[in-house]
């Protein structure tokens, strides 16, 4: 379905400037456009690991071997089938788009651990082929890796950021700019308005961010890395 009408009509979004249609009218704008399949891709980039369709996924498979032979938590686990349930979607985007994320979470923490000497196999989640070549040589004895993953170099650089802030700005700012090319050549699809909606979530992030509640978001940032990256 070509969605010519609602794109044509928005605004363009620029990173670090705020729009002029809030993240809430935007959805409100989404629901009255969009078909009830398209809007349920809308729900899934919105999934969180503790959706209860994720935890019925986990009740099923924590007394199964497949959880009892992972060396991840049980927080870990839920993640990793959050992304195996996002790249089973129907729509190739958004299974890109969860692949993604896995992949510069995974790197992320590989870097995090090789630095610090910890061990990267208890820090990778999810199967795909990203993820075990992690696991099998870390970031150094990887030279596929980078074939793999173009944006290796950008997301390894990003572990080099000492302020949290920051660190976490440039991580949405190469988001944004997977989202720029990754629908370089689509037009008018729904793949842009999923575009567009996820550049407005990561503005929306960012929205009035002040001094006075930098500290909330700072802590934010902490509990994030504690639940994603495990190190003993």
């Amino acid at each position: 379905m070509s969605y010519t009408y609602l794109i044509s009509g928005l605004e363009d979004l620029r990173a670090g400037q705020q729009p002029k249609m809030s993240l809430a009218d935007f959805m409100n704008l989404l629901q009255e456009q969009l078909t009830d399949n398209d809007m349920k891709l809308i729900e899934l980039l919105q999934m969180k690991n503790d959706d209860p369709v994720i935890m019925e996924n986990w009740e099923q498979e924590a007394t199964q071997d497949r959880f009892a032979e992972s060396i991840v938590s049980e927080a870990d686990f839920r993640t990793q089938l959050l992304y195996e349930y996002g790249m089973r979607s129907h729509n190739k985007f958004v299974r890109k788009w969860f692949a993604f994320n896995l992949d510069l979470n995974n790197v992320m923490a590989a870097s995090i651990c090789q630095k610090h000497g910890y061990d990267i196999s208890r820090a990778i989640v999810g199967e795909n082929e990203v993820a075990q070549l992690l696991r099998k040589g870390g970031l150094n004895k990887n030279s596929s890796l980078a074939a793999v993953l173009p944006e290796l170099g950008d997301i390894v650089a990003l572990t080099n950021i000492d302020n949290l802030l920051d660190r976490e700005r440039a991580i949405d700012n190469l988001r944004w700019q997977w989202l720029e090319d990754t629908t370089l050549f689509c037009y008018f699809e729904i793949d842009n308005v999923l575009a567009y909606f996820l550049k407005m979530k990561i503005l929306d992030r960012w929205s009035g961010l002040s001094v006075e509640h930098g500290e909330e978001v700072f802590r934010g940032i902490l509990a994030d890395m504690k639940r994603d990256v495990k190190f003993a």
